[in-house]
């Protein structure tokens, strides 16, 4: 296989060979790709937060299976996925704390941009068009008087 160094144009690259590796690495269940998730559903990327910050201790009336973990926002109450974040797991540069709760806005806010890498250039481009439009708009209107002024008005 043909490997060169990445760039920044490259597309992401899947963690798994292929969905049998992803299946069997995941106890079974196939993971989805967080990034169209947060576009897919409305609230998306609430809902990614949800999911990583409700992880906790069943309650006394529930019994999982081994490999099956509590997550009060999934349907269902469980989830095959381990718990993925846990507090100072990361060091942040600026001295920010490595709460769960930092690193799961973090988690959202990269698959977010991961969902529309583009979003921003998309916005400027966006900007530059009306303004564009408006230019055009002042430009048309008053060409427009200036035409009609030579035509006598006979009210």
């Amino acid at each position: 296989m043909f490997t060169r160094p990445a760039r920044l144009s490259d597309k992401f690259v899947g963690p798994y060979a292929n969905e049998q590796a992803a299946t069997a690495a995941n106890g079974g269940a196939y993971p989805p790709d967080m990034s169209v998730l947060v576009k897919a559903r409305q609230g998306g990327a609430d809902y990614i937060y949800s999911v990583l910050m409700g992880y906790e201790d069943p309650p006394s009336e529930i019994t999982l299976d081994d490999g099956v973990y509590y997550n009060k926002y999934m349907p269902g109450n469980n989830i095959k996925m381990a718990k993925p974040l846990s507090a100072g797991a990361v060091e942040y540069a600026d001295g920010t704390d490595a709460s769960e709760e930092q690193m799961a806005k973090d988690v959202v806010t990269f698959l977010a941009w991961a969902a529309e890498p583009h979003l921003e250039a998309r916005h400027k481009i966006g900007f530059r068009a009306i303004i564009y439009l408006f230019i055009i708009t002042v430009l048309v209107y008053f060409s427009m008087k200036k035409l009609w002024s030579r035509i006598e008005s006979k009210v």
